[in-house]
C-alpha cells in the first residue's frame, strides 16, 4: 500500500441501514478518490444511543450519533462545526430539504454538528396480508387502535428508550411539549392521562414487546404471522424493500389521537466529523458527497440507507422500491416532535425510560412515578 494513502475510520451502528449505506458510500467515495480508504465499524443500537460521543471522537473520525448529543458537542467541541468548513450553498440546499426538523435537529450553539443523512421517527406499519386475510382494515384513531389491539395483532416497542419517546408523543397529542418548564416535564394532569393511555394499549399486547425494540418489532412481523399492526416504531424503510425480510411490511402516517395525527418523537442520525481528525479536508469532501441529493437517492438509498434529503423522499425511485414508504410517513415526520437537546438531557433520557417501562408493565401510582421522573429532569438541567 502506498504511504500516500489517507486512512480514515467510522463508527455508525448495527443494522443495514446504518452500516451498508455508509460502506458503499466509503466504497465508491475511494473508486472516485483511489488514495483515500474509509473503514467503517458498527455498534448495536443501544450502544449508539448511549456512548458518549466524545469516548469515540478519540477513535474515530467519523461518527454517525443520535441528534440529541448536539447540545454536548456545541458545549464541549468534540466534533467539529461543519458550517465552518463545507460550502454555504450546500448547507442551504440541505436546509430547505429538510425532513421534518431532521436538519435542525444537529444545531446547537449557532453551529451545524452533523448532516442529516438519516430521518426516521415513530410511524406505523402493517402486514397488509394478514389484515386483509381477517378482513381488519388500518385503524384511523385511537379507539381503532385499542380495538385492533384486543383483538391480540398489536405490538410497540417497550424497551425504556422508546418508552420513553413514547411517553414524549403522548404529551404532544394531549397538547403539551415536554420539558419546557424548569419545574417539571409536563403537568401532572397530560402526564397521569399520557401515562394511563399508553398502559392501556399495553396490556393488550405480548409481554415480549419489553425487550423489543423497533428492529426486533419488525423482525417478529415479517418472521412469524402473530403481528398485524404497529402503531408506532421508528421507521425502517429495509421492511418494505422486497426480498429483505420473509414478509413485506407497509408503512403509513400514524393513527389519530385526541384528533390530531399522532406527533412521535424525531429519530434519524447524523453525520459528524471528530475534532480531532488529521484529515479535514478530505473528510470534509465525503461528508458533503454523502449529504448530496444524488447519494442519498440513489448510493445511499439503494444499499439500504434512509435518506435525510426530503427530494430522496419525493423521489419515484426510492418510493417505488419500498411500497411507498416515503411518501406515506412523510406527514409524521413533518409534524414530528424535535425532542430537547439541552447538555444534560442525555442523562435524564437513559434514564427516564425504565421506570416508565416498568409502570407500562405492572401499573403502579402514577403521581409518584411523574416525581421520581421530575426528580431526573431537573438533576438533568444542572449538568
Amino acid at each position: 500500500m502506498s504511504t500516500e494513502t489517507i486512512q480514515l475510520k467510522g463508527i455508525t451502528w448495527n443494522h443495514s441501514r446504518g452500516f451498508t449505506s455508509m460502506v458503499a458510500t466509503a466504497q465508491r467515495f475511494s473508486e472516485l478518490n483511489p488514495n483515500v480508504e474509509i473503514t467503517w465499524e458498527k455498534r448495536s443500537l443501544q450502544a449508539f444511543a448511549d456512548e458518549p460521543i466524545n469516548e469515540l471522537a478519540k477513535r474515530y473520525d467519523l461518527l454517525i450519533i443520535d441528534h440529541p448529543w448536539a447540545g454536548f458537542a456545541g458545549k464541549n467541541n468534540v466534533i467539529l462545526p461543519l458550517d465552518e468548513y463545507l460550502p454555504k450553498e450546500f448547507m442551504q440546499d440541505l436546509a430547505d430539504n429538510e425532513v421534518g426538523r431532521s436538519h435542525e435537529s444537529y444545531s446547537s450553539n449557532g453551529h451545524q454538528w452533523a448532516l442529516a443523512v438519516d430521518a426516521a421517527t415513530p410511524v406505523a406499519s402493517s402486514r397488509p396480508d394478514i389484515l386483509k386475510e381477517k378482513g381488519l382494515e388500518l385503524p384511523k384513531t385511537y379507539d381503532d387502535l385499542l380495538a385492533l389491539a384486543k383483538k391480540g395483532l398489536v405490538i410497540m416497542p417497550g424497551i425504556p428508550q422508546d418508552t420513553l419517546m413514547n411517553f414524549y408523543m403522548m404529551c404532544c397529542n394531549l397538547g403539551e411539549e415536554v420539558c419546557t418548564s424548569k419545574e417539571h416535564v409536563v403537568s401532572e394532569e397530560i402526564g397521569i392521562q399520557a401515562l394511563k393511555m399508553l398502559r392501556e394499549l399495553a396490556v393488550e399486547m405480548d409481554p415480549a414487546i419489553f425487550d423489543w425494540n423497533p428492529i426486533k418489532i419488525y423482525e417478529a412481523m415479517t418472521q412469524t404471522d402473530k403481528y398485524a399492526y404497529c402503531p408506532w416504531a421508528y421507521g425502517y424503510t429495509n421492511y418494505s424493500r422486497n426480498g429483505y425480510a420473509r414478509k413485506l411490511l407497509h408503512f403509513h402516517d400514524m393513527v389519530e389521537i385526541n384528533g390530531v395525527g399522532a406527533i412521535s418523537t424525531l429519530g434519524g442520525t447524523g453525520l459528524a466529523v471528530s475534532a480531532e481528525t488529521k484529515e479535514i479536508e478530505t473528510v470534509m469532501k465525503y461528508v458533503e458527497y454523502v449529504g448530496s441529493e444524488d447519494c442519498q437517492k440513489t448510493v445511499f438509498f439503494d444499499n439500504g440507507g434512509q435518506p435525510g434529503h426530503r427530494k430522496a423522499w419525493l423521489d419515484e425511485h426510492t418510493n417505488n422500491l419500498t411500497a411507498n414508504f416515503f411518501k406515506n410517513t412523510l406527514p409524521g415526520l413533518d409534524r414530528a416532535f424535535l425532542r430537547p437537546r439541552y447538555n444534560g438531557h442525555m442523562y435524564f433520557q437513559d434514564r427516564a425510560g425504565a421506570p416508565i417501562r416498568e409502570y407500562m408493565m405492572n401499573g403502579g401510582d402514577e403521581k409518584a412515578l411523574l416525581s421520581k421522573l421530575n426528580e431526573l429532569y431537573i438533576k438533568s438541567l444542572d449538568i
